[in-house]
Parts: structure tokens; C-alpha cells; sequence
């Protein structure tokens, strides 16, 4: 079996790359995205690409199922199971409040009702001693309960389980036996790190998705099996890595940002590919617009992130997502001013181009200022509406304000730029980054028309445009290492510990990755450790990577918190919260294929008036097709290089040359 498949549904498009492993060919396609039954795209994908299922090693999935159920609240019946006088735990939270000055800002309501937040009698020690025993009559009283309520999913949160998790998994235990059609999550299992509201809010959303997303996986590999497909089906995750399918079952929540994530994955196999060490990925699909730092080859991981007010502990790749994709809505607000988004068109009824819809899009504003070939969208297999994108702009956007149709659709078009621009800057000068130090990767359906304006905006002198930059996230699964993250909490002071403390807790972690990734001589481990000085609350993360030199990690956190926060501290005591262990399997990336090189000039095929960014008017603009530039080409902006799914835009000043790997690299013009 020789083909590798990577798959990625947006609220859009469905994208699919395949990867010939014996020739090294690599294609792509994509359809429009379908709603209702999100596999049907996937199999118009494979049919259009014409891939064989049964020579198929394995295929490779990135979803946002689960954080569309999180987000439009159509997950599960959920319950939660904790400790005594801890129901309250997801609504107390920090006590803090997220929007400070929004008078009208509403927190958001509780995945679990408080009714169906149960107490269970039971309680160990911050140090693991027992201190009441698990009361099993309760818990069974519990299970009947939730029978009587029709509840599909339960979260099972005790206090200081992941210091001792004995009553969590009596508490399964009895639950699997009482209540076999419930889905059960126990928090444990899901992040073993202090911080109970955090850990209980984690548990609670895989909780909630995981009925959702094991009838969406099982469809999903259902329907690849009636086609022959007999590898195995691997699902990508918040932290950039891939897991089995049936660790996506167990731990759905490690999937939420699993889309995104590729792309920035993608990202960093260039990085390493192509040696260059700072990255910016912008990827701007249908729905939102996404960044991401790229640094040495690596995409940055938080540790903790948000779904719509809830706080979800596990490790993911640090993006910045904002809503100006294509489909994003332009609309006058109460006050009469233009917005745009968070509401998308989608799929259905898409942008007022698709002939479904009257509500102004990006992807409209793209069309009416010329952006955008009608005639060549989906490389000719979708002609789009010019008049009825114009319609919608005109009687939504322009009537309103009393513009034209052309300063409307640029407004809608600058709204945009503002906020991706913006969501570039909370991840570069927000953080002590000089973004002109960066080359900018543009990719997604929307990512190359807006790029150069972005990059001007923020002073970004090179562009990279990918090839097929509209399946690029798709590549980028196919470039995912199979990846597992663990986290022990030990709260102690560092200079209480040593090597030989350190060695034993993590060889303990590493076997029990051994149980979860398959064996291989290729497995890679990577140590890092959470520190903090005493009396903080929030830590600074270092990676270690020779445990022989741990005397020496007090100096380097040091080192690591003047430079993040501006000032050390070498006199005060420093507390060692968690030990931070990852394995990896490397995946080889696919490789980059050269493309021929040409002695004749670049030469346009049309030439149409496209909006200028830069002059703020029509340009005469030349129209080049990017399947016929060949290495060592150069254009010069105004331009616009069209291919079957986007369209790169050259602002006035602005140069492109084609390198050898087909990759469009611009340089930005003042």
C-alpha cells in the first residue's frame, strides 16, 4: 500500500491531499463542504482525485466537529460526577471577568445544568491520603439518576485525582456496570495536572463531544471501509501530532483545534524543509482567519486554551483565530457602523456569488473589486454570480451608508485586513516579536488574495505562497508526527529535587507512553518542566534536554522569566509544578518536488482592473496562470496569479519570482 491521505473539513470546503509514497506525486482537490452529512464532501473528494482506497496505507483526518458542538451547543446530555461541595466548581471558575469593560458581556452558560451536577461523598488529600472513602452507594444512586434523566455522556471529577485516581476509576467501574450505553469520561484520563476548575472544565467537554464524535468517526471510518479502505485511520490534534481513531474515541477533546493545527504543522515542515527558522503561518479559509508563530522549525504549544468561555487544559499549538474568512458577513451594526462577521455564509447558502444567498461576504468584496475571476473559480467548475454579489453589497452595505458599490466592497475588504492584522500583532509585537523578521506563509482559499495587504500593514518584507495553497492544511496532516502528551503535577521546590529524582518520574511517564503509542525505534522524547517563582500563580515552561544538566535548569528559568516578563529573581525560591513529557514518532514529510525552469519571461494571458490595497483605486493589473510560471520567473505588481482554487494578489510595488520548488515568494513593496 503506497498512498497516504490527509483529509480536512472546513465550515466551507472540504479539502483532500494525496501522497503517492513509491513516485512521490502528490495531488489535491477539494468540494464544497456538506453540512448535513459531512462524509458525503469526503467521498466527492476521493472521487473527484480518483484515489484508491485499498492501496491506502492510511488516511489522516483533522475535524472541527467537536468544536462546532462546543460552540453551537449541540453536544450531549451531560452530567458530571464530583466530590462533595464541588458542584459549583464550573460555575465559580477564577471569579474573574473576562471582559472588562463590556456592560453587556454575559458569561457563558454550563455545558452541564446544575441538576445534573452530582455530589458524590469521597475525598483524598492534596498529598494522596484517603481522607472519606468513596461512598459506592451514592454512586449508584447517581447511576440511577441518570437514567431516569436520559443521560448520554458523564464527567467524572473527584478533588486531587490526579494524585491518586483510585476513586475515579471505582467510580467508572461501577458506572460501566450500572449504565453500559453511557459514555464516560474521567478526568484522570484526560489531564492529569492540578488546577481542579480547569481539569473539571477539560473533562466536562470531552464529556459533552463524545457521543457526537464517536457516531461521526465510526461514519466516517464506516463509509471508507465499504470502499476498501483497510489502513488504519488516524485523526490529528490540538497539539499538532496525530493519534489513533481510537484515541480520538477516548479523548475527543484533544481534537477540538485539530483542523487549524495542520496547517501550522504544514507550517513548520517548511520551516525545516526550506531552513528557514521564522515563520508566520496565516492561513484564511471560509470561516475565520488563523496565525500562528513558526520558530525553529516548530510551531508554538500553549497549555491551556478557550472554547467559548470554557478553559480547556491540554497542550495545543498557540493560534490566534479570528472571524474574516471568505464567508464572513458584512452587516451595519445598531450604531451604523460596518462589521464584519463572526457570522459565515458556510457551505449553505455560501456567499451571495454562490446564488444561494443575499448577505455580503468577503469573498463577494473580493469578486466585485476583480480579485476574483468568475469564470475560473474551482478552476471553471463553479462560475460565480457577479451581479448578485454586487446586489448584496450594494442594497447591505452600500444603501445603508450611502456609498458606492466599489467603497463598500473595499470597506468590507479593509475590515478584514484591520483584524487579521491585528490577530498577526497579538502574536508578534504583543510578545516582544518584530514581525518584519518573519516570512509570511499565505495559504488557505482566501490566504494569498489578502496576504500582501497584511504584509504591508505590518511592515513584513517575503511572502511565501505554497503550491495548492488551498489544501495546504491537508498537506500539512500528512506531514503530522503520531504524537502523545503527559503532564504530572508534583508541586515541589526545585532545590528539592535532583537527577536521580527526575530520571525515575520521568522513565514512570515513559512507560506508560509505551503503552499508548505503537513500538518503535524511532520514538522520540522530549522533557520539559512548568516552574514558577513562589507566591505566582501562572509558570514559565522549559524544556530540559539533557537530564544530566538539571542543577543547571534553576539559571535557565531565570534567563527564560527576565526574558519573557523583564526581570529574575535568583534570591527567591522556585517551585517545580509539573514534570511535562512528550513522545514522538516522526512521519516522514512529504517532499518538495521541483518544478522545470523556463528561458522565456513570464507572460500575462489577460488583463483586467483589480483593486489596489496600496493606491486605494483600479489598476490595470496583469492576469498570469500559476500552472504555466516555471522557476526563475518573475512578475512585477500589479498582478494576479490564478489557479483552480485562489488567487495570489501583487499590490503596485510589489515583485514575485517563482523558486525552485514552485513555491511564489513576494517581496513586499513599501
Amino acid at each position: 500500500m503506497a498512498l497516504r491521505v490527509g483529509v480536512d473539513i472546513g465550515g466551507t470546503f472540504t479539502d483532500l491531499v494525496f501522497l503517492n509514497e513509491e513516485t512521490g506525486e502528490i495531488a489535491s482537490t477539494k468540494a464544497l463542504t456538506t453540512p448535513d452529512q459531512l462524509t458525503s464532501a469526503v467521498l466527492s473528494c476521493l472521487e473527484l482525485a480518483r484515489v484508491d482506497l485499498a492501496k491506502t496505507r492510511f488516511v489522516i483526518h483533522g475535524t472541527t466537529v467537536g468544536i462546532n458542538a462546543v460552540i453551537e451547543r449541540k453536544g450531549a446530555k451531560t452530567a458530571l460526577l464530583t466530590t462533595n461541595g464541588f458542584r459549583d466548581v464550573l460555575e465559580i471558575g477564577r471569579g474573574d471577568f473576562k471582559r472588562m469593560y463590556d456592560l453587556l458581556y454575559q458569561r457563558p452558560s454550563m455545558l452541564v445544568p446544575r441538576h445534573l451536577r452530582l455530589e458524590i461523598p469521597e475525598r483524598m488529600a492534596a498529598d494522596g491520603e484517603e481522607l472519606i472513602p468513596l461512598d459506592e452507594a451514592a454512586v449508584r444512586a447517581a447511576a440511577e439518576r441518570l437514567k431516569t434523566e436520559n443521560v448520554e455522556s458523564v464527567a467524572v471529577v473527584y478533588l486531587f485525582s490526579y494524585i491518586d485516581a483510585s476513586h475515579e476509576r471505582r467510580t467508572a467501574e461501577i458506572l460501566t456496570e450500572t449504565c453500559p450505553n453511557l459514555s464516560i469520561s474521567v478526568s484522570h484520563r484526560i489531564t492529569q495536572e492540578w488546577r481542579e476548575y480547569e481539569r473539571s472544565s477539560t473533562t466536562v467537554v470531552n464529556a459533552y463531544i463524545q457521543p457526537t464524535m464517536e457516531h461521526y468517526l465510526g461514519d466516517f471510518l464506516s463509509s471508507l471501509r465499504a470502499r476498501q479502505f483497510d489502513g488504519r485511520l488516524l485523526v490529528t490534534q490540538s497539539n499538532g501530532g496525530a493519534f489513533s481513531v481510537e484515541a480520538a474515541l477516548a479523548q475527543p477533546v484533544h481534537t477540538l483545534e485539530s483542523g487549524p493545527a495542520a496547517g501550522a504543522v504544514g507550517c513548520a515542515a517548511l520551516s525545516r524543509l526550506k531552513g528557514e527558522e521564522k515563520i508566520i503561518s496565516f492561513d484564511m479559509g471560509g470561516t475565520t482567519a488563523k496565525c500562528c508563530i513558526i520558530d525553529g522549525g516548530f510551531a508554538q504549544v500553549a497549555e491551556e486554551y478557550d472554547v467559548d468561555g470554557h478553559p480547556i487544559r491540554i497542550p495545543v499549538v498557540d493560534i490566534k483565530e479570528v472571524s474574516a474568512g471568505g464567508g464572513s458577513i458584512g452587516w451595519i451594526d445598531a450604531g451604523g457602523a460596518l462589521t464584519l462577521g463572526p457570522q459565515s455564509a458556510g457551505a449553505k447558502p455560501g456567499p451571495a456569488c454562490y446564488g444561494l444567498a443575499n448577505e455580503p461576504t468577503v469573498t463577494d468584496a473580493n469578486l466585485v473589486v476583480g480579485r476574483i475571476n468568475p469564470e475560473a473559480f474551482l478552476g471553471g467548475r463553479m462560475a460565480l454570480d457577479f451581479d448578485a454579489a454586487a446586489r448584496a453589497i450594494e442594497e447591505k452595505v452600500g444603501s445603508p451608508l450611502n456609498m458606492d458599490r466599489l467603497s463598500a466592497a473595499t470597506g468590507i475588504l479593509r475590515l478584514a485586513d484591520v483584524k487579521m492584522a491585528l490577530a498577526l500583532r497579538s502574536i508578534t509585537t504583543e510578545r516582544g516579536l518584530d514581525p518584519r523578521e518573519h516570512t509570511l506563509v499565505a495559504y488557505g482559499g482566501c490566504g494569498p488574495l489578502h496576504a500582501a495587504s497584511i504584509a504591508r500593514e505590518l511592515s513584513i518584507r517575503k511572502i511565501w505562497v505554497p503550491p495548492a495553497p488551498s489544501t495546504f492544511s491537508a498537506w500539512g496532516m500528512l506531514a503530522a508526527d503520531l504524537r502523545h502528551d503527559l503532564v504530572r503535577t508534583v508541586l515541589k521546590p526545585l532545590e528539592a529535587t535532583d537527577v536521580t529524582w527526575a530520571s525515575d518520574r520521568y522513565s514512570e511517564m515513559a512507560k506508560e507512553i509505551g503503552k499508548l503509542l505503537p513500538s518503535s525505534g524511532s520514538l522520540k522524547l522530549r522533557n520539559a518542566v512548568d516552574l514558577r517563582y513562589l507566591g505566582q500563580i501562572h509558570t514559565v515552561t522549559i524544556e530540559v534536554q539533557d537530564l544530566q544538566a538539571w542543577s543547571g535548569i534553576r539559571a535557565e528559568f531565570d534567563r527564560a522569566h527576565e526574558k519573557a516578563y523583564g526581570y529574575s529573581a535568583p534570591d527567591v525560591e522556585v517551585e517545580l509544578l509539573n514534570l511535562r513529557l512528550t513522545a514522538i514518532i516522526p512521519v516522514e514529510p512529504p517532499k518538495l518536488s521541483k518544478v522545470k525552469s523556463s528561458s522565456k519571461a513570464a507572460m500575462p494571458v489577460a488583463h483586467r482592473k483589480i483593486y489596489s490595497s496600496a493606491t486605494r483605486e483600479m489598476v490595470e493589473s496583469g492576469v498570469f496562470l500559476r500552472d504555466s510560471l516555471a522557476a526563475g520567473d518573475r512578475v512585477v505588481g500589479p498582478a494576479a496569479i490564478e489557479e483552480a482554487s485562489t488567487t495570489t494578489i501583487l499590490d503596485v510595488g510589489d515583485t514575485l519570482t517563482v523558486d525552485v520548488h514552485g513555491f511564489l515568494v513576494i517581496e513586499v513593496g513599501r
